[in-house]
């Protein structure tokens, strides 16, 4: 999940997606791992996707979870076409807002940007991670290249093959195993 740009001020939590009910409310995926936190929150920020409408500040008046998604009540927000005029827009909040992490753990968009070094390679650049891939297996995926094209490589962002992460200087070092960046490779033509 890319939650923000690398260098944003913000960090998205939630994307409002449809009204839901007759008062103003809206459905709203979730892209955070804290959505427990909306309860700590009363101020949010609304960003637009198109970045050149000006951030809005909302008053976060309820919310609730259903079905795998949040529906948010923000104050001032009465009616289903006052709701609608909200639909596809970003519910965000401010970097230094986020919740604190456990030792060893890092924010997801903290890695966006960052070179994956292969230490077993002698140090070799693999590339800038693009992406983050949480659904696909249970081990996170460092996506590295251009997302869903024939240049792509996924590498686990396994514990046991990191060595340093340095967001200072967007760093990755790491200790592949062999074969693991060729072995979704194209065969060539001796081996087919």
């Amino acid at each position: 999940m890319t939650s923000t740009q690398p260098d944003s001020d913000w960090i998205l939590v939630a994307r409002l997606i449809r009204p839901q009910g007759r008062n103003g409310e809206l459905l709203a995926d979730i892209l955070t791992d804290f959505p427990e936190r909306f309860a700590e929150r009363s101020s949010l920020t609304l960003l637009h996707s198109n970045g050149k409408t000006p951030p809005r500040t909302v008053t976060l008046e309820n919310h609730w979870l259903h079905k795998g998604r949040i529906v948010l009540k923000f104050a001032g927000i009465d009616s289903i076409s006052d709701a609608e005029t909200l639909r596809g827009l970003d519910v965000a909040i401010a970097r230094s807002q986020r919740a604190p992490l456990e030792e060893d753990a890092v924010y997801i968009d903290d890695l966006i940007g960052c070179h994956v070094i292969d230490l077993s390679q002698g140090n070799r650049d693999i590339g800038a991670v693009t992406d983050v891939d949480r659904d696909t297996t249970s081990t996170p995926l460092l996506v590295i290249g251009k997302t869903g094209s024939k240049d792509e490589v996924l590498i686990p962002f396994a514990k046991a093959w990191l060595h340093k992460i340095d967001l200072d200087q967007k760093r990755l070092e790491m200790s592949l195993p062999n074969g693991l960046l060729t072995i979704n490779a194209p065969l060539t033509s001796e081996e087919r």
